[in-house]
C-alpha cells in the first residue's frame, strides 16, 4: 500500500467515525471544528473524504497477499 492510499485510508476512516456521530448523536465533528458544515474548511474536508473514498474504491480489485 503506497503513501496516497494510505493517506486516503485514513480520511475514509476519519469520515466513516464523522459520519456515526451524526447517525448516532445528530453530531458532525467536522462542522463543529471548522465553523459549520457551510464554512470552506468543513467542506474541503468533506472533499477531501469523498476523494479519499475514490481512490480507496481501488482496494476492492487490489490483490493483498
Amino acid at each position: 500500500m503506497n503513501t496516497l492510499q494510505k493517506t486516503a485510508l485514513v480520511l475514509t476512516i476519519i469520515g466513516a467515525l464523522n459520519w456515526g456521530l451524526v447517525g448516532l448523536f445528530q453530531f458532525d465533528l467536522v462542522a463543529t471544528i471548522f465553523g459549520g458544515a457551510d464554512s470552506l474548511l468543513a467542506r474541503v474536508v468533506y472533499v477531501l473524504v469523498a476523494l479519499a473514498g475514490i481512490i480507496n474504491i481501488g482496494l476492492l480489485f487490489k490483490d493483498l497477499d
